[in-house]
């Protein structure tokens, strides 16, 4: 086990959960909640604020400030409390309050957006109300994750390589889409290395990250209202798109087997799950995916009954849904 002497350089994860005897699939799910931030987004934190660091653009009285719905403003709180500085999180009503209350707890600032934006929802209404912090006092030091090459490029030199090296004739990886820092890390590394692996992003529905329609969404995490800027869509093979409601089932289901994963993880295990049924009948492909975080924010939302009837109805607590029911 590694000796550490700060919050921050906890960000390697080799705990994978095999899937078979739950699932009945060769599937890897790599746990990325097992760090002081609680999510994979400790690595993208990591990154974007050493390579600030390097670049010279942390000054002794800058503020950092970034735009998150709960994983990465968590982790940009730990990176500035282990580095001792000073950080703002503007998010927005999705935001889980146990998230909230985390980033406070680690001496972040919190914004909470609660006006969306007419065509970008509330990412655009954050992004705003970022810049106008920025403008108003200079102190302020976007990170801005959406551009942020050092983003994708933590999962370039890490996450990927460390797939690879425990995988090394996988032939599927599912990610998760948010900002698209995890996928396009992990793409570009399997693209330059000329490796095999199927590349299949798992979106949420509602997202309009691969030009589907906005809808509304209540589960943070995965997903985007305005598309992502460093998603290159030749890198990625194919496109899963899952509802929320089989987020919850997935997430839920998954309890019962004592692995109480996030929301982004249900997802993309939702996804897995459905590719595979189609693609993958006689159970060949040796498949994984990156589980981004744990359950234990979700206890109010994912896991409480009467919140998930109150969102998505009653067959949301069913696993598999009933025939004929979303």
């Amino acid at each position: 086990m590694p000796v550490i002497s700060a919050a921050h350089e906890l960000i390697e994860s080799d705990v994978y959960i095999d899937l078979q005897p739950t699932l009945g699939r060769r599937l890897y799910a790599k746990c990325e909640g097992f760090n002081f931030g609680g999510s994979v987004k400790l690595r993208s934190a990591v990154s974007m604020v050493e390579a600030a660091e390097r670049d010279g653009v942390i000054m002794e009285d800058s503020i950092l400030v970034e735009s998150s719905s709960g994983n990465l403003g968590i982790a940009l709180s730990v990176v500035a409390a282990s580095k001792e500085l000073r950080f703002v999180c503007v998010t927005d009503p999705r935001c889980n309050e146990a998230s909230i209350q985390i980033m406070r707890a680690l001496g972040a600032e919190v914004v909470v957006v609660d006006e969306m934006h007419p065509t970008g929802g509330y990412l655009r209404s954050r992004q705003d109300h970022v810049r106008s912090l920025c403008e108003r006092d200079p102190r302020h030091l976007w990170l801005n994750q959406y551009v942020n090459e050092a983003n994708w490029r933590a999962h370039y030199e890490t996450t990927a390589p460390e797939m690879v090296k425990r995988f090394p004739d996988l032939d599927v990886l599912f990610v998760g889409v948010g900002t698209g820092g995890t996928i396009m890390g992990c793409a570009r590394y399997l693209h330059d290395n000329a490796l095999p692996t199927r590349v299949v992003a798992v979106d949420a529905v509602g997202s309009v990250t691969f030009g589907r329609p906005p809808a509304p969404r209540y589960i943070p995490g995965l997903g985007a209202g305005v598309r992502p800027p460093i998603v290159d869509r030749s890198l990625i093979d194919e496109v899963v798109h899952v509802t929320e409601a089989d987020t919850v089932r997935t997430c839920r289901m998954l309890a019962r087997h004592g692995f109480l994963l996030g929301g982004s993880s249900g997802t993309v295990l939702s996804g897995a799950l459905n590719w595979l049924e189609r693609n993958d009948r006689d159970h060949r492909l040796t498949c994984a995916t990156i589980a981004p975080d744990l359950g234990d924010r979700y206890v109010a939302t994912i896991y409480d009954d009467p919140w998930v009837v109150d969102h998505f109805g009653e067959q949301a607590l069913r696993y598999p849904p009933e025939e004929g029911n979303p």
